[in-house]
């Protein structure tokens, strides 16, 4: 099976910066880490390739060139190769955007390993933008079965069986291949890189996929210029006190201790 892992280096912080100007994200002097929705999507590559050694792994990003950093760990994680997609021309894509870059480096990655993706796996979101739009658009674009909100995920004859989490509790579904799958988080942590596969890693060649080489792709839908979305404000939300929790021993006691808080805060 060949898999094909889209992730995304994010801020390692809960306060996002963003341009005033061009309402995109500051990344400048800020940790980046593996977006943790997308390291859930390489252990469950990572699985498949454990019973079944002859999977092949390949992680994508699109982004500036620090991007590599995200990409070295993937292949330090399970990965067995990775290309970055960066160019001027990207920067400021919104999801719509982003998704139809990322389905035409898709096209070229599949020309340059000689193979057809049998699974595109994703996070189910990005935790600096929070949309959850990326991995749909892109199934939709490459006109792929998806799945989303995944758990796990086993190969099967011409299939994956996956294990989705659902509002009233988790389901079994069968997807045919080609298909893509976005993952939340399961029950399990994502496996730690070993020191060897760390060393090789640092090692490892990184192809940067630019517009010289998507000579096909319509610029018109890609970068700012592509992409109708709009940021008119953003700002980050004040943090709150805790809240506090009354639990007497009966619904009455419960509901007088209530009561006299809310009176000795005037709130009635």
């Amino acid at each position: 099976m060949n898999i094909l892992v889209c992730i995304k280096q994010v801020p390692d912080t809960n306060e996002i910066k963003i341009d005033p100007e061009t309402n995109t994200l500051v990344r400048d002097g800020v940790p980046s880490i593996i977006n943790p929705f997308d390291g859930y999507a390489i252990e469950a590559a990572a699985r498949i390739k454990d019973k079944n050694p002859d999977t092949r792994i390949v992680v994508l990003s699109m982004g500036p060139q620090q991007a590599e950093a995200a990409l070295r760990e993937a292949l330090a994680i399970a990965a067995d190769k990775a290309y970055l997609v960066s160019d001027r021309a990207f920067g400021g894509s919104d999801t719509l955007a982003t998704s139809y870059i990322l389905s035409c480096a898709i096209a070229k990655v599949e020309e340059l390993e000689g193979v057809k993706f049998d699974a595109v796996f994703c996070g189910k979101q990005a935790i600096d933008g929070d949309t959850a739009q990326v991995g749909p658009e892109l199934a939709e674009l490459l006109d792929y079965p998806q799945v989303t909100y995944a758990l796990e995920a086993e190969e099967a004859e011409g299939a994956l069986h996956i294990l989705k989490e659902g509002e009233d509790g988790n389901y079994r579904i069968g997807v045919k291949t080609p298909c893509l799958i976005t993952f939340t988080k399961p029950s399990f942590d994502p496996r730690f890189p070993t020191i060897k596969r760390k060393m090789a890693a640092r090692k490892a060649k990184i192809d940067v996929l630019t517009t010289a080489e998507m000579p096909d792709i319509d610029l018109t839908r890609a970068g700012l210029k592509g992409s109708p979305t709009r940021v008119k404000k953003t700002f980050v939300p004040p943090r709150k006190e805790a809240g506090v929790i009354i639990k007497e021993e009966t619904g009455e006691e419960s509901a007088m201790k209530l009561f006299t808080a809310l009176s000795e805060a005037h709130v009635i």
